[in-house]
C-alpha cells in the first residue's frame, strides 16, 4: 500500500499546480494568450452542447410618410452553432518501487515535481497543437481548431452543426486566399485578404503564421516598417505588425501553425469554452491500480474552441502556381467571390454583413503594410 501521507501530498500539489497549468496553456499559445487577454475565455457549466447564439439576418426598415402601413414580415434573424463538448486528460503515475526507491521527504518532493512537470507539459503541448487541428485527431475526439474554424476551403464542412455548403450559409463561410506567394507580392495578398476580414471597426487584430510566410512576410519588410508589440513580445511571442494586426510566428520545433498558411484572425469572435468543473482538474480521487502496485492521479480538461463570427476569419495559403492552366478559374457555390486573379491565386469566402455577438476593437495604425 502506497504511503497515505504521500497520497496527499501528491493530491494537493496537482490541486495547487491547476491555476498554474492553465496559465501556462495560455502562454503557449498566441491565440490562448489573446483570447484569455481579451476575456474570452468563457466558462460554462454543464449542457451536451456548447451553444454560441449568431445573429446574421437583418429586420426590415420601412420609409413612410403621412398614414403609410407600416408591415412587418417575420424573419429568422437568429440561429445558433453547436459545438460538441471534447474532453482530454494526462495520468500522472508513480509506481510503488519508486517510492520505496525515494523514501526520504525531498527525494519524493522531487519525484513528484519531475511527473507533475512532465503532464504540465504534455497537457500544454498537445492543446498547443488541437488549436490548429479539424477535430478529427483521436477518432474525432479533439477540439475543431483553426482548420476546422477557418478552412482552406470554407464552401465545404460542417462547423458546430451548421452545413458551408448549404445555400442560404454562406454568411458561415471564412475568406480564404491562397496563390504562389513571394517577398514581391505578399503585402498585397494580405491586403486582399485583410479587406475581406473586415467590416466598419470589426478588423483582424491577430495574424499567425508558421516560419515559412512568417520569413516572407517579414523579410518583405524596410527596416522603417518594422513593428512589434512590446506586450506580446513579454509574453514570448516573436511578433511584427500589419495594419495594427500583431503577426505571430507560430512554426520552426515546437510551432504547430500548419505549413505555408497565415491565419488573420478577429478575435472578438472566438472563445475558448471550458467546462467550469473541468479546468485543468484532478479528476476523482485516490486512484490505485487494480493489478499494478501503482498510484494514479488524472489531471483533466473539457470544453472546445468555438466561434460566433466566420466570415471576419481568413486563411492565406501558399501554393506553387500551376503554369499548365495559367490560372484558370476555379468556381465554388456560393462564395462572393471566387476564381483567379492572377496566375494560380484563387480566393473564396462568406459574405459579413451581418453583425454577430462579441466587440469590435478600434483600427490599428497603418503599420507594416499599406
Amino acid at each position: 500500500m502506497v504511503n497515505q501521507n504521500f497520497n496527499d501530498v501528491f493530491t494537493t500539489t496537482l490541486a495547487s499546480r491547476s491555476k498554474y497549468l492553465h496559465d501556462n496553456m495560455s502562454k503557449n499559445s498566441a491565440l490562448l494568450s489573446r483570447l484569455k487577454e481579451k476575456g474570452k475565455m468563457r466558462p460554462i457549466s454543464g449542457g451536451s452542447k456548447i451553444l454560441e447564439e449568431l445573429e446574421y439576418g437583418e429586420g426590415d426598415l420601412v420609409w413612410y410618410n403621412g398614414y403609410d402601413t407600416i408591415s412587418y414580415q417575420p424573419k429568422q434573424l437568429f440561429t445558433a452553432a453547436e459545438y460538441a463538448l471534447k474532453l482530454c486528460a494526462v495520468p500522472v503515475a508513480i509506481s510503488g518501487e519508486e517510492l520505496l526507491m525515494n523514501s526520504g521527504n525531498e527525494q519524493i518532493m522531487d519525484l513528484l515535481e519531475k511527473r507533475v512537470s512532465n503532464a504540465e507539459k504534455t497537457l500544454v503541448n498537445k492543446m498547443s497543437a488541437a488549436v490548429y487541428g479539424d477535430g478529427t485527431g483521436s477518432s474525432g475526439k479533439e477540439i475543431g481548431g483553426l482548420a476546422l474554424l477557418v478552412a482552406d476551403d470554407p464552401t465545404s464542412g460542417t462547423v458546430g452543426g451548421i452545413n458551408r455548403a448549404t445555400t442560404g450559409n454562406e454568411f458561415w463561410r471564412n475568406q480564404s486566399v491562397s496563390g504562389d506567394i513571394t517577398k514581391s507580392n505578399i503585402t498585397e495578398k494580405m491586403n486582399k485578404l485583410y479587406y475581406k476580414c473586415s467590416r466598419g471597426g470589426d478588423k483582424p487584430d491577430l495574424i499567425v503564421c508558421d516560419d515559412t510566410l512568417y520569413s516572407i512576410y517579414d523579410s518583405s519588410l524596410m527596416d522603417l516598417q518594422r513593428f512589434s508589440d512590446p506586450k506580446m513580445a513579454d509574453a514570448g511571442f516573436t511578433s511584427l505588425k500589419f495594419k495594427g494586426a500583431d503577426v505571430i510566428y507560430d512554426g520552426g520545433q515546437g510551432g504547430y501553425c500548419p505549413e505555408n498558411h497565415m491565419y488573420f484572425l478577429n478575435t472578438d469572435y472566438i472563445y475558448l469554452r471550458t467546462h467550469k468543473d473541468r479546468d485543468m482538474k484532478i479528476i476523482g480521487g485516490d486512484r490505485m491500480a487494480v493489478n499494478q502496485d501503482a498510484l494514479y492521479r488524472i489531471i483533466g480538461w473539457a470544453g472546445n474552441l468555438t466561434m460566433s463570427n466566420a466570415a471576419l476569419q481568413g486563411v492565406l495559403i501558399k501554393t506553387v502556381a500551376e503554369e499548365s492552366n495559367g490560372g484558370s478559374d476555379v468556381t465554388n457555390e456560393g462564395s462572393t467571390e471566387t476564381g483567379s486573379t492572377e496566375a494560380g491565386s484563387t480566393e473564396t469566402g462568406g459574405t459579413n454583413g451581418g453583425s454577430d455577438e462579441g466587440g469590435s476593437d478600434e483600427g490599428g495604425s497603418q503599420e507594416g503594410g499599406n
